[in-house]
């Protein structure tokens, strides 16, 4: 999952527990910088930094996103 880049492992398995009703087991967070983009000529911006949640599920629990 992509998340909020100040939201903890605590929060981000409540979360997933609450919307979707299964049980996490562990959650694993990467945060990753933003790319430099070039805008007009010259000029340099940054895309966002983000965050990302690899969740780990009960077994035999299965989160359908169809």
């Amino acid at each position: 999952f992509r998340v909020a880049t100040d939201a903890n492992k605590i929060e981000i398995k409540q979360a997933v527990e609450k919307l979707f009703g299964k049980k996490v087991v562990r959650v694993n967070t990467a945060q990753y910088a933003g790319k430099k983009k070039r805008e007009r000529r010259a000029d340099f911006g940054r895309k966002t930094h983000w965050k990302k949640a690899v969740v780990t599920l009960a077994e035999g629990e299965k989160i359908e996103l169809a």
